[in-house]
């Protein structure tokens, strides 16, 4: 009886100790911003802010954005906007591939939502501060029916 007790003792501290061991705090930056209406302006950017206190690490910076399956296009063109704290004001165009017609959709879909994450930088921020960014579509098509909401996460590397 006594080997019994000790044997789930040892099994339920084992637990408890990998489960502390295994918990880390996993730095992550998401700001997603709703399209109202699923019909995306070009003069109506998604826009946020994120800050970074750790000048030394790398991070992941992605693009996310979410649609429905009625969207049109295999890919969207968007201009991102990023400023570093104190800096100027950078963009950069970008051709965001969502999917194929033989492929399908990129990313994770339920029902006739998609969300796809792409990385579009992996780089050491050099500032402590806030960042700002806007997100805008340059599609022809104006306002943009079926984008659902556009954002940036933000991964620092472990």
């Amino acid at each position: 009886m006594y080997s019994k007790i000790c044997k789930w003792h040892f099994i339920i501290g084992c637990i408890i100790v990998t489960g502390f061991c295994s918990c880390r705090q996993l730095d992550v930056f998401e700001k997603n911003a709703t399209i109202p209406g699923y019909n995306w302006k070009a003069d109506q950017p998604a826009t946020g802010s994120f800050f970074i206190s750790d000048t030394s690490a790398r991070y992941n910076i992605y693009i996310v954005l979410r649609h429905t399956d009625a969207y049109q296009y295999n890919n969207i063109w968007l201009q991102i906007g990023w400023q570093a704290p104190g800096d100027t004001l950078y963009t950069q165009k970008i051709d965001l591939s969502l999917g194929s017609d033989a492929g399908g959709w990129e990313g994770a879909g339920m029902n006739d939502i998609w969300e796809v994450r792409k990385l579009i930088r992996s780089d050491v921020l050099g500032r402590t501060g806030e960042y700002k960014f806007t997100i805008s579509q340059l599609m022809r098509e104006n306002p943009l029916p079926n984008v659902m909401s556009a954002g940036l996460r933000v991964e620092k590397q472990p």
